[in-house]
C-alpha cells in the first residue's frame, strides 16, 4: 500500500519557533512547495500545507504582489513568479557559477562558433541563467530568465539523464509531454531510451525537439557531492550543425562543462 502523501509546512497549531516569524516561514514554505511541484491550485496548495484557504489565499496573493508568486488566469495555477529570478541571480553571483562560466562560455563560443548556454534546473524546466553569442547573424536566443521544457532542451535532457533519479520521474508520470516539434520526445519510451544514450555518450542532443530548424548539444556541470546542477550548451542552426559535427562538438561541450565543474570544486 503506498504511503500517505507527506504535507509541507508546519501544521496550524504548530506553536512558533523562536526568533522565526510564522507568516514569513509559511509564506517561504508555499515557495518551496510551487518551487517543487508548479501548477498547483490554491486549494491544493492548502491542501498539502495543512492551512486554510483562506490564509493561503493571503499569503499568495501577498507573494503575487511582489512578484515572487504568480497564477495562470485560464486555469488558477500558482507557480513562483519572476522577481524569483531576481534573487537568485543574487545568489548565483554569491557561489560564483555564473561568474566562473563567463570565460569558459566565452571560450567554448570561440571554438565552436555557435551561441554557448548556461542553464540550471527550475522546477520542471531549465531556467537559462548565462550566454555567450556566436557573431553570426542566424543564431540561437535565450536570454537570462528564459524556462524551457527539461524534455524538450539539450540542458534539461543532460539534467534528466544525470540528475536525481526522481526528477527524471516525475516527468516521465506527466506523460504524454508537451509537444513543440514532430521530434520532440513525448512518451516515457522514447524519453528512457534517449536518457541511456545520453548517460553512454556524456552528452545531449536536442535535435530539433523545441524549435523546428534548431539543433543544440548540451552536458552537465557537477557540483562537490556529485550532483548535476547546471548544464553548459552549444545552439545554433541545422544548416551549421549536421549530424556529421554532434560528435565533435559533443566533445567540445563535455570538456567545457568539466571545466566548470572543476572551477565550481566539483
Amino acid at each position: 500500500m503506498a504511503e500517505p502523501q507527506r504535507k509541507r509546512g508546519r501544521p496550524r497549531s504548530a506553536p512558533e519557533a523562536a526568533g522565526t516569524i510564522q507568516a514569513l516561514d509559511r509564506a517561504l514554505d508555499i515557495l518551496d512547495l510551487l518551487a517543487a511541484h508548479p501548477g498547483l491550485t490554491l486549494s491544493e496548495v492548502a491542501e498539502r500545507m495543512d492551512q486554510s484557504p483562506s490564509t493561503v489565499h493571503r499569503v499568495l496573493h501577498t507573494l503575487a504582489a511582489r512578484g515572487v508568486a504568480e497564477s495562470d488566469p485560464a486555469t488558477q495555477a500558482w507557480h513562483i513568479g519572476p522577481a524569483t529570478f531576481r534573487l537568485g541571480s543574487a545568489f548565483m553571483r554569491r557561489s560564483g557559477i555564473v561568474e566562473r562560466a563567463r570565460p569558459i562560455l566565452r571560450a567554448l563560443m570561440e571554438h565552436t562558433g555557435e551561441t554557448a548556454n548556461l542553464g540550471i534546473l527550475n522546477g520542471d524546466a531549465v531556467l537559462f541563467v548565462s550566454q555567450a553569442e556566436t557573431h553570426e547573424t542566424i543564431r540561437a536566443f535565450f536570454p537570462p530568465g528564459t524556462r524551457s521544457a527539461l524534455h524538450a532542451s539539450g540542458i534539461g535532457k543532460a539534467l534528466l539523464a544525470f540528475g536525481r533519479p526522481e526528477i527524471l520521474r516525475e516527468v516521465l508520470e506527466r506523460a504524454p509531454l508537451q509537444r513543440f516539434t514532430d521530434n520532440t520526445l513525448t512518451t516515457p519510451e522514447a524519453l528512457q531510451a534517449d536518457m541511456s544514450r545520453i548517460r553512454h555518450r556524456g552528452f545531449a542532443f536536442d535535435d530539433e525537439e523545441r524549435t523546428r530548424g534548431m539543433r543544440c548539444i548540451a552536458a552537465p556541470v557537477f557540483d562537490l557531492t556529485g550532483e548535476a546542477v547546471a548544464g553548459i550548451s552549444v545552439s545554433g542552426p541545422t544548416h551549421r550543425i549536421g549530424h556529421e559535427h554532434v560528435k565533435t562538438l559533443g566533445a567540445a561541450v563535455a570538456a567545457a562543462a568539466g571545466d566548470l565543474t572543476q572551477a565550481s570544486g566539483g
